[in-house]
């Protein structure tokens, strides 16, 4: 499956299209809010083993709806290497189908559903993995990309 292509502002203070990164593998995770807990620990997890990625020649970036201003706060706040993308109209988040019903402490509400999408050098999806549990998730998607 083609993964669709998108152009978002980011962290860099430039726009990233996912057509950029032809060539290169990428991991796409969505995730729900800047600075709270899961989302905390899977940002940190992946920047402690981007130099790992980066050597597979793979990029990484994250997607929530929050804002750049958010974002820039985040990245600063845990010296987050790659860069963060923010799709506050929601377009991306819709059209990798991750925008659902959630519950939390009894009661439902749209948001984010935490997924990672690996795409290939060509452009495709090759793993998607979805309702992500924060615990080792980073390394199980860099375990992936090393036996591909």
């Amino acid at each position: 499956m083609k993964a669709v292509n998108f152009t978002l502002s980011s962290t860099s203070n430039d726009n990233y299209s996912l057509k950029d990164s032809i060539g290169k593998y990428v991991v796409l995770y969505f995730y729900p809010k800047d600075d709270t807990p899961g989302c905390t620990i899977e940002t940190n997890d992946f920047n402690k083993l981007l130099s790992k990625f980066k050597k597979l020649e793979c990029e990484v970036y994250g997607i929530s709806k929050d804002n750049l201003k958010s974002h820039d706060k985040f990245r600063d706040k845990y010296k987050i290497k790659f860069d963060l993308l923010a799709d506050e109209e929601l377009k991306v988040i819709r059209k990798y189908k991750v925008w659902g019903k959630k519950k939390f402490m009894g009661r439902e509400f749209m948001g984010i559903i935490r997924t990672t999408f690996l795409i290939d050098k060509k452009g495709k999806i090759i793993k998607i993995w979805d309702n992500v549990k924060v615990k080792d998730h980073a390394k199980e998607v860099l375990d992936t990309l090393k036996n591909i």
